[in-house]
């Protein structure tokens, strides 16, 4: 069974940073695609980036490119989303997401609130 539990949410000022994390167990994120979602109070969820199942290619919605970086650490089976430059519309629960690149099945956490103050 594969969980995802993230972390590294909280409180921050609107122009400050938070780093997240999605540490995934029961199997290798090797043979997954790893996105972020966000769902902002009152809204519905949306995407905020991928990372391919090789690391190698990143994508991000418009909203955040430029201020959020998605990574991976295969050693620790780890995805993170580095957050800089804070705004108040980012204020939302964080959702990490693991789809199997084969059989497209896939898994969620159970979320870490973000809220940006102004």
């Amino acid at each position: 069974q594969v969980q995802l539990v993230e972390s590294g949410g909280g409180v921050v000022e609107a122009g400050g940073s938070l780093k997240l994390s999605c540490v995934v167990s029961g199997r290798t994120i090797s043979n997954y695609s790893m996105d972020w979602f966000r769902r902002p109070p009152g809204k519905e969820r949306e995407w905020v980036a991928q990372i391919s199942r090789s690391g190698g290619v990143t994508h991000y919605a418009d909203s955040v490119k430029g201020r959020f970086t998605i990574s991976r650490d295969v050693a620790k089976n780890t995805v993170y989303l580095q957050m800089n430059n804070l705004k108040p519309e980012d204020t939302a629960v964080y959702y990490c997401n693991a789809r199997h690149v084969g059989t497209r099945r896939e898994y969620w956490g159970q979320g870490t609130q973000v809220t940006v103050s102004s």
